[in-house]
């Protein structure tokens, strides 16, 4: 089952990819669909015998891969509840992109290559979710991130969709570069990169072999380190990894570029692949990270900071897919504060639960784009909702599970209602030295989510339409092959909070998990989490109906007031408008100098020294000194007999000369 999981979507994209042109798109868009969806179905049952029912740790060897000295590497899949749930959430997902992507691209003459992209996408997630070592998952890291330059730059004749191709791939080399060392350094630690060898291992680094702590055994750019300070720096380096692929702050700026690429493939990045690598990183070597202090608070941070910024540069934006982008990289920074508080279960739940609103959001909002030709600036759209109506009733949802809508004390609401509350009332509780930070940035950032949300639905659907009247025209519902996929996801994000938060962050926590996430800090955060103050647990709410009101002021009641503040405070509307200038800091720091460093070793060091003292220099010397001596090999024999002359003559010269001497 497990082998059909993961190489069904391989096989779609070999047989789209190699032979689209032969079977034809029609086909290819089948065949892919077809076993995307029969893979999700498998990776239900797996959920259900894994995480819901009674099952054990699974590991299935496939093949031998990497022997080298003491470096023993089998590539082999891992089943365990946390690779469970990723498999319901990758491959769930995947299959309503895939199956959305046959009416969003019906017009595109290359759909064969584009389905095979979105397998390849796929199958490399589903490599790094069920790797059982380090060096599998890198693989699949990697993986992502060529299937993210593909799909990011699928319309390649487009300038702008080849730029953000090439940052989103450039961004996540930084990244990548830690994630690697940070293997290198586990091997060092550890002898090996198998995940249970590593997780066996970590008795020795407890607190209490204090002893064997403070012997120096890894040295880091020159630095001795301890055991605890060098588990330490292997945390960080690990964590810049997730920093890139899950697109936190200061590695975040490839994220909101990648809304080039096709609104399908921005759903399946934001909500079940690349973006989700990061959290499952961490997750998956929580016993690692438990075991560092300084680490975690770095993470909890991190993830505060991100969310809050995000959140912040979403207030602004007219694109229709960047505004939902940034809620992407704010609702990223929650999961984050999460694993960096010891609530792993917290930050899985809202992994699993946003996957299912922000795919909804995603192709809801293809579904918007779709019918007013293209367009996806929000200032020329309006009036949508009686047009519309079945999309604008299901991004209502998306909206509302986002903003985190629910009766407060009952348990009763939408799935971001129920996971993301969780966070908030984990950080309120957690204990490292970030954490009440974390708490009060989440909140501003539960006030601003709901604002910009609801802004996009007003300015949206709502008001006069803004669009020229021959768009308006040719408004229309999208076909049922793109709604289907969205009432499925409407579903989830209505019903997944209510129903699964006992087992993944309730009293079924350690049933659920069964070891697979470090569980007696998270069981002390839970015990804790029950027994937060009464304004803590109204808090998510209280900004949730905040930034609705502000929403409403501003973009129904009296839409002259976002104008007049912007004009009032010119500066601070331009500092968020331009994403608080990252992309100018480090086109200054970066960029320039590497251009300005390019065209110096292009024009001196390969133009003026290797050019002109290579080919241009000794060596065009040597060539005019060998054409010149060609000219003496002419092919007539009166010629050479004439030099032979010359010579004896030249010869007996200086023979008589030497004699008479």
């Amino acid at each position: 089952m497990y082998h059909a999981i993961v190489f069904f979507p391989l096989l779609g994209a070999i047989i789209a990819g190699l032979f689209g042109r032969s079977i034809g798109s029609k086909a290819s868009e089948y065949i892919t669909c077809g076993l995307m969806v029969i893979a999700a179905f498998l990776s239900w049952i797996s959920f259900f015998q894994v995480a819901l029912g009674h099952g054990e740790l699974i590991q299935i060897p496939v093949m031998p891969w990497i022997e080298a000295g003491r470096l023993s590497v089998e590539w082999a899949f891992r089943i365990d509840p946390l690779t469970a749930v990723m498999l319901v959430v990758v491959n769930t997902v995947s299959s309503l992109v895939h199956i959305y992507s046959i009416g969003y691209m019906h017009h595109d003459p290359h759909r064969p290559r584009f389905f095979s992209y979105l397998s390849l996408f796929t199958f490399a997630m589903l490599m790094l979710v069920t790797s059982d070592n380090l060096v599998q998952m890198f693989f699949g890291w990697e993986g992502v991130g060529l299937a993210s330059y593909l799909l990011i730059g699928f319309w390649f004749k487009k300038p702008s969709a080849n730029a953000a191709a090439i940052k989103a791939f450039v961004v996540n080399r930084v990244g990548d570069f830690g994630f690697s060392l940070g293997i290198f350094g586990l091997f060092v630690l550890f002898g090996s990169v198998s995940m249970d060898v590593i997780f066996a291992g970590t008795a020795d680094f407890m607190p209490t072999a204090e002893a064997r702590n403070a012997d120096a055994l890894f040295e880091f750019m020159g630095i001795e380190m301890n055991r605890a300070d060098a588990l330490t720096t292997v945390c960080l380096l690990l964590f810049m990894g997730a920093m890139g692929k899950s697109a936190q702050f200061l590695l975040h700026t490839w994220l909101p570029d990648a809304m080039e690429g096709p609104t399908p493939v921005s759903a399946l990045i934001h909500a079940a692949t690349m973006v989700t690598a990061g959290v499952f990183l961490v997750a998956r070597m929580s016993p690692i990270f438990e075991l560092s202090t300084d680490a975690l608070t770095f993470v909890t941070l991190i993830g505060a900071v991100t969310a809050f910024f995000a959140a912040t540069v979403g207030l602004v934006q007219n694109d229709i897919k960047r505004v939902i982008a940034y809620s992407t990289c704010s609702q990223l920074g929650y999961m984050f504060v999460a694993l960096g508080v010891g609530a792993y279960g917290a930050g899985i739940f809202h992994l699993f639960t946003h996957a299912f609103f922000k795919a909804l959001l995603f192709l809801g909002a293809g579904s918007v784009i779709h019918a007013v030709s293209d367009e996806q600036d929000m200032r020329r759209m309006g009036g949508l909702r009686k047009h519309i109506p079945t999309t604008y009733w299901l991004m209502i949802i998306g909206t509302l599970a986002l903003t985190g809508f629910g009766i407060p004390f009952t348990g009763i609401g939408t799935a971001g209602f129920i996971s993301k509350d969780a966070i908030i009332e984990s950080a309120f509780v957690g204990h490292n030295a970030a954490a009440g930070f974390a708490f009060a940035l989440l909140v501003i950032a539960a006030t601003f989510t709901s604002f910009y949300s609801w802004r996009l639905i007003f300015m949206t659907f709502h008001g006069k339409p803004r669009a020229s009247s021959d768009v308006m025209h040719h408004v229309h519902e999208s076909p049922m092959v793109m709604l289907a996929p969205l009432f499925i996801l409407a579903a989830g994000a209505l019903l997944a909070g209510m129903l699964f938060v006992g087992d993944f962050f309730g009293h079924h926590y350690e049933e659920f998990w069964k070891g697979a996430l470090f569980t007696l800090p998270s069981n002390q955060i839970l015990e804790e989490f029950h027994h937060v103050p009464t304004w803590v647990k109204l808090s998510p709410f209280i900004a949730m109906v905040v930034g609705f009101a502000f929403a409403w002021l501003f973009y129904i009641r009296s839409p002259e007031i976002p104008k007049r503040l912007a004009a009032q405070h010119h500066g601070l509307y331009q500092f968020l408008l331009n994403k608080w200038y990252f992309d100018e800091l480090y086109d200054l720091i970066f960029v320039r100098f590497s251009k300005w460093l390019g065209h110096f070793l292009w024009k001196r060091g390969d133009g003026w020294l290797i050019d002109g003292f290579g080919p241009d220099g000794i060596a065009a010397r040597v060539h005019q000194i060998t054409n010149r001596m060609v000219r003496l090999q002419t092919g007539y024999l009166y010629h050479y007999a004439f030099a032979m002359l010359i010579g004896v003559a030249a010869l007996v010269t200086w023979m008589m000369l030497g004699s008479a001497v």
